[in-house]
């Protein structure tokens, strides 16, 4: 067995996920795993760099990982860091500052990278569930971007395309600093359009309608799943693996698209860091389930960083 630590930096929050993993007997069993809303990509859709206080939250969740992949003695890091890094102009302070404190240098992948990582670790350990057709759409629907990869064993396609929660709350929903809480229709409409040209995109590379199981990654979906079953807080245990359907999804976002903050806030599994974002998210998904036809979506707790650690395994 291999002690691994995987972090993954996007545009919303930073990750660790800390496992012992045997590539020879498909083996992986975590030993911690744990998650900071950072908000790295305040602003980079309209600057187009960094913020200084973006970077330093990074930085402090950068120091809390240090120790704990320290305490736990891993043997192998990477730390790989996804859309708001990639659209920087001063990425380099990011990546001396992770140097600095981790002492690995930070990957700035591609998002066909990205999506490749994301399909291994949701997919991985589906392969035994037989009632799960093949082939999977995978949807990681994140802060900046949103990666779709198609495959059943391996990816067969995939494409990044930049829609996230973060990126599509700042550039319709934010008016003098202050997010429009509900949205209005015609911030809703503005929204929606982004999507419709981003799923048209995606649909170049990735055939969306042509797989059988959609499965639904990242915090975007777990919140919504976590919604749909009612959860008075968050429990990833029964989140992992639900299976929610399209009319739950189109409910729910209904809700939130018609909430304050202080209702979403109020919702005992809703992440204090989600509260602003999680309407533009939820429209990515409905928009998704309408573009594939899909019935349900299978959440998965296992995402981008699973499949980080499997490849330093």
């Amino acid at each position: 067995m291999t002690r691994v630590a995987a972090i993954d930096c996007g545009t919303n929050s930073i990750r660790l996920l800390v496992a012992d993993a045997d590539p020879s007997t498909g083996e992986f069993v975590e030993l911690d795993r744990r998650m900071e809303i950072v908000r790295l990509g305040q602003g980079v859709d309209r600057t187009g760099r960094l913020a200084p206080e973006a970077l330093e939250r990074t930085f402090a969740a950068c120091r809390q990982y240090a120790a704990v992949i320290k305490e736990h003695g891993a043997q192998r890091i990477r730390f790989v860091a996804t859309s708001a890094s990639r659209d920087a102009e001063n990425r380099d302070d990011f990546v001396r500052g992770v140097l600095e404190i981790l002492g690995v240098e930070p990957e700035v992948i591609s998002g066909d990278q990205e999506a490749e990582f994301s399909f291994t670790g949701a997919t991985k350990e589906l392969a035994g569930r037989d009632h799960l057709a093949k082939p999977y759409l995978v949807v990681d629907i994140g802060g900046g971007s949103t990666e779709f990869v198609v495959g059943d064993d391996h990816v067969r396609a995939a494409r990044s395309v930049d829609i996230g929660c973060v990126r599509m709350t700042e550039r319709h929903l934010v008016r003098d600093g202050v997010v429009t809480d509900p949205p209005e229709d015609g911030q809703i409409a503005a929204i929606r359009a982004d999507i419709d040209a981003a799923l048209d995109l995606a649909e170049e590379s990735v055939p969306l309608a042509g797989a059988a199981t959609l499965v639904g990654l990242a915090g975007t979906v777990t919140t919504i799943a976590a919604i749909a079953l009612g959860l008075e807080a968050y429990d990833s245990e029964a989140i992992h693996h639900s299976r929610i359907s399209f009319e739950q999804v189109q409910e729910i976002t209904g809700r939130l698209l018609g909430s304050t903050h202080a209702e979403r806030a109020a919702i005992g599994a809703m992440h204090p860091g989600r509260v602003d974002v999680i309407t533009s998210g939820a429209l990515i998904l409905l928009a998704v389930m309408e573009r594939t036809g899909a019935r349900e979506v299978v959440v998965s707790e296992h995402d981008i960083l699973d499949g980080i650690g499997w490849s330093i395994a």
